[in-house]
This record gives C-alpha cells, structure tokens and sequence, in this order.
C-alpha cells in the first residue's frame, strides 16, 4: 500500500530543493528511496502542481 501523503511529502521537498520544479532524476530517486512506483510520484507531482523537468525521456523539458 502506498503512503500517498509521505510521497506528496517527498516530492513537495525535492521540488524546494530544486525551485520549485522537480528534475526527473530526482522524481526517480524519490520514487526508489520511498519504494513506490514512479507514476506514484508523477501523480503527486501533478497533484501538488510541480512540474518535472529535464526528463530523461525527452518527454519534459
């Protein structure tokens, strides 16, 4: 089960960390240290209005 409020929590973090946007990169390790996957943490990124950035997909800018 996954501890959606702790993920919110670790994004809202990363994202203050790295103004207010969140790198994919650190969505990913973010998604790996909590042990949740990532669409977890897109889908709290989404949530909290955070956008992620420098994807390693080409996917966001």
């Amino acid at each position: 089960m996954v501890d959606r409020e702790a993920v919110r929590a670790a994004v809202k973090e990363a994202a203050a960390d790295h103004g207010g946007k969140l790198p994919c990169a650190v969505a990913q390790e973010v998604a790996r240290r909590l042990q949740v996957p990532m669409r977890e943490v897109g889908q709290a990124a989404d949530d909290l209005k955070i956008k992620i950035i420098q994807c390693q997909l080409g996917c966001f800018e």
